[in-house]
Formats: C-alpha cells, sequence, structure tokens
C-alpha cells in the first residue's frame, strides 16, 4: 500500500480515484454527494481524480464550484460510454485509468467499478446508499462481499448495514465496515442572518415561514405542504428546489387553488442554499411512507437525506416525518416528529413552535451544535484512517 505521508503527520495523503455514475453536472442528491466527498478528500491533502460518465460535454470548474458550493480543487475525467452496455463500459474503462495511474484506491459509488477494482487487485472503498439494485445488482454484491477482507464498506446508515446483512445472510468483518452518515459544511451556515433578515435579503414577504429544500418527486411530501398551505393561511410556505417539470404542476394547483402563502423557488446552487434556509423560522422533512426510485424500490427503511445536515447547521427547529431510520441522527432536542399522513398533527406542531419563540431558538442551537460533528470533511477523515487501518492488518 503505497502510501505518502504530509505534514506533521496527520495522516497518509493517497492518490484516490472516484469512480461515480453520476451525471455531473446536475441537481440530483448522488451527484451533490459525490463532488462533497471528492472536496472533503482532496482538502485532507489527498490527490484526487473523479471519473464520471460524459453524457455531455465537460463543464468548467468555475461553473460547477458555483453549483456544488466547491473551495477545493480535483480533477474530474468524462469518460465516453455506450448507454445499451449500463456503463458497465465506464466502470471498466476507469478501472484501468486508476491501475495506469497507480491509484492507491478506488473510491466508488458503483458495485461494477467496484468489483472491476477488486479483480485488478486494487483496494476499494465503497459507498452504499441503498439495496443492490438491477438485474445483476445482487450478483455483483455477492461477488463484492466475496472480497471485503481487501474492501472498506461506507453504509450511510446502520438500518442499511443491517438490511444488507439480512438480505444477503452474512456479516461484514468488523474492520471493513463503517456507517458514514451523510454531511454538511458547517462553514457555509456561520454567521447566518435572522429569519427576518433573511427574508429582507431576498425580497420576500415578511411573515413567520416554514421552509422545505429538495426535489417534488413522489413521497417528498410537497402534498403535505399544499394541504398545510390551505389549512394556516398566515404561515409562509417557501419551497425550494425541484425541476421545472416537477414544479409546473404545483404551480398550476397553487393558481386553481388561489393560495397566496406558497412561494416555489425552484433550484438554488449549493452555495446560496444557507440563505434561503435561514429564511424560515422552521424547517420540514415531510416524507411519505415510502419513497420510490426509479427501480420501484422503496427506499424508506434507509434514508439518509442531505438536507437533514443541512437543516441542523442552518440552526432552525426541525419538524419531520416519523421515521425509524432518522432518528439515528435527529432526536426530540431538534426536532418534532408527526406522522407523515396526518395534516392536523404537523398544523399542531407548526403553530406549538410559533407560539414559543424560546423553544424555536433553543432547538434551533441544538441542532446546530449536533451538526458539528457531520462536517464532509469529519466524515472523510474517519473513513480514511479505517481504510489505512484496514489495509496495514
Amino acid at each position: 500500500f503505497p502510501a505518502r505521508k504530509i505534514a506533521a503527520g496527520e495522516h497518509l495523503a493517497m492518490r484516490i480515484e472516484c469512480v461515480a455514475t453520476s451525471r455531473v453536472p446536475s441537481n440530483t442528491a448522488n451527484s451533490i454527494q459525490v463532488m462533497k466527498v471528492c472536496e472533503a478528500l482532496a482538502a485532507l491533502g489527498n490527490q484526487v481524480k473523479l471519473c464520471v460518465p460524459a453524457y455531455k460535454e465537460p463543464t468548467a470548474w468555475d461553473a460547477l464550484a458555483e453549483l456544488y458550493g466547491l473551495n477545493t480543487n480535483f480533477h474530474i475525467s468524462w469518460l465516453p460510454f455506450r448507454k445499451e452496455l449500463k456503463q458497465y463500459d465506464f466502470c471498466l474503462q476507469a478501472v484501468s485509468e486508476a491501475k495506469k495511474w497507480k491509484a492507491d484506491v478506488v473510491y466508488t459509488w458503483a458495485l461494477q467499478a467496484a468489483v472491476f477494482a477488486q479483480r485488478r487487485l486494487l483496494p476499494v472503498v465503497m459507498e452504499f446508499h441503498d439495496l443492490p439494485t438491477g438485474k445483476f445488482g445482487p450478483f455483483l454484491f455477492r461477488r463484492y462481499i466475496e472480497k471485503q477482507i481487501t474492501s472498506l464498506s461506507l453504509c450511510n446508515t446502520h438500518a442499511l448495514k443491517q438490511k444488507l446483512e439480512m438480505d444477503y445472510q452474512f456479516e461484514f468483518l468488523k474492520n471493513s465496515i463503517r456507517i458514514a452518515p451523510n454531511g454538511t459544511d458547517p462553514d457555509l451556515y456561520e454567521n447566518l442572518p435572522s429569519p427576518s433578515e433573511a427574508r429582507k435579503q431576498l425580497a420576500l414577504p415578511e411573515i413567520l415561514t416554514v421552509g422545505y429544500s429538495g426535489h417534488f418527486y413522489a413521497g417528498r411530501g410537497v402534498d403535505l405542504l399544499f394541504e398545510l398551505a390551505k389549512l394556516l393561511p398566515y404561515v409562509q410556505f417557501l419551497l425550494v428546489g425541484g425541476n421545472e417539470k416537477d414544479i409546473k404542476p404545483w404551480l398550476e394547483q397553487i393558481k386553481s387553488h388561489n393560495i397566496h402563502n406558497m412561494i416555489l423557488i425552484g433550484f438554488v446552487p449549493k452555495k446560496r442554499l444557507p440563505l434561503f434556509l435561514a429564511a424560515s423560522d422552521i424547517l420540514v422533512m415531510p416524507y411519505g411512507k415510502e419513497i420510490h426510485i426509479s427501480t420501484g424500490i422503496s427506499t424508506i427503511e434507509v434514508i439518509n437525506p442531505m438536507k437533514m445536515f443541512d437543516y441542523l447547521a442552518c440552526g432552525r427547529p426541525i419538524i419531520s416525518s416519523e421515521i425509524p431510520v432518522l432518528h439515528e441522527v435527529l432526536n426530540e432536542m431538534t426536532t418534532i416528529f408527526c406522522p407523515s399522513d396526518d395534516v392536523q398533527s404537523w398544523a399542531a406542531a407548526i403553530n406549538k413552535l410559533f407560539s414559543d419563540s424560546s423553544l424555536r431558538t433553543q432547538m434551533g442551537k441544538n441542532g446546530k451544535q449536533e451538526s458539528k460533528k457531520y462536517s464532509w470533511k469529519n466524515r472523510q477523515v474517519d473513513a480514511i484512517k479505517q481504510l489505512e487501518d484496514l489495509l496495514k492488518s
């Protein structure tokens, strides 16, 4: 394992080739997570090269930095692929590039790349955010765990680790698994203005505000927020995110129901997001009972949404759907939990927080304090240390 020491022996600097099948640039959660992980690895002094499929022409770094909120540069290679090969050709090419580059480790989110790297005798870090999917997903996973002794698996929740072990009837080796929740950028959330001042800066109406960030896909709870807006006309609902095609039907609904207290902003670059979140007195995660991905599988049992960590860092109280896995991060000191389909319960929680400013303030402070342990950099420091220990054993 040819590692190179850097300043004061803090940790070992490595050549890390990251391999992701995400579309870059994109406003999808997986794309954002990949870019933040790569930045954190580079900020730790590692040489980082990210390989992604060439869905379009390469994008200039300045545009990527604005979109993803990046401050540390790293190299990106957009590799060609054939759509009918389901990115297997891309993953094989990326691993071959890693071998030529003499990478110390292949860090990936794609099981194909992990298995290819293992077969080329390259150390692997494999991130799991949900269960293996697709026709060959289960087969690849079984091949992957055959060689877990030279690989580090990162699961973003305990629930996902347990689900994988139960479904595949095996146990991760103790030193080859780490629970690595998603993270946030605490620096972006320092010195934020008060909700009132943030609304002023954004030219938003000065009214008590409930905020939401994220996509508008089924299961994200936009329908619940729509009902709450009708029920609570004295509260402003500020929704940030979503694609144009997903937002359009809701804009039509708002108009047809003559709703004046629901504002849909659309997608906001990562560097600008903190100000929009700060404009809210309360932040919400109104997930439904099921959240389906493109394969039709529901991920509700294992979700670890990135916005949860941004909400904590913003220093605002949270109201969330009662979903067991979210308790791995959230607790009653930062969050009020409500049944996902009980509009009255959500309305009562909003009214409770709006009637008690000291409670809002204290819950927000608790969340901000809690967020400090969830920085992207801390996440990757821990992962790198465990990888070094694994490869030395």
